[in-house]
C-alpha cells in the first residue's frame, strides 16, 4: 500500500514539475503580454496544485497527518492566481493606446440567424410579388 502511495506522490510531483516548467517556459518564450500571462496563470497553478497535493498525500501517510497549511496554500493559490491575472490583463488593456482588434468582427450568431431569416422573408415577399404580377 505504501508503495502505491509513494508512486502516486512521485507521479504528482513529476506532473507538477512539468506544468511549472511549462508555465515558466511560456512566460519567457511567448510574444505579447496577453500570451505571456496565460501560461503561468494556467500551467503554473496546475503544477503547484499537483505539488501541494503530493505534499498533502506524503504528509498524510508518512508524516504527522493532515495539516491545514498545505490546504490553505492550495485554496489561496486557486483563489488569487486567476484574480491577479484578470486584474493585470485589465490594467494592460487600460494602458494601451488602442485596443486590439477582435479576432472575428462578425462572430454574433444571432446576427447570422437574423440575416438568414431576413433573406428568407425577402425571398417570400419577392415570390408573392411575382405571383401577383403573373396573376
Amino acid at each position: 500500500m505504501r508503495l502505491a502511495i509513494d508512486i502516486a506522490t512521485l507521479v504528482l510531483l513529476v506532473v507538477g514539475c512539468f506544468f511549472v516548467f511549462l508555465g515558466s517556459f511560456a512566460l519567457v518564450k511567448l510574444s505579447s503580454f496577453f500570451h505571456r500571462i496565460h501560461g503561468p496563470t494556467k500551467a503554473s497553478t496546475l503544477g503547484v496544485g499537483c505539488i501541494l497535493a503530493a505534499s498533502v498525500l506524503h504528509r498524510a501517510i508518512h508524516g504527522t497527518g493532515l495539516h491545514p497549511r498545505e490546504l490553505l496554500i492550495t485554496v489561496f493559490l486557486f483563489l488569487t492566481a486567476p484574480v491577479a491575472a484578470h486584474l493585470m490583463s485589465r490594467a494592460a488593456l487600460s494602458l494601451m493606446d488602442r485596443r486590439p482588434e477582435a479576432p472575428c468582427p462578425g462572430t454574433e450568431p444571432e446576427g447570422h440567424i437574423r440575416d438568414d431569416a431576413d433573406e428568407r422573408a425577402e425571398q417570400r415577399a419577392r415570390e408573392r410579388e411575382q405571383g401577383r404580377d403573373d396573376g
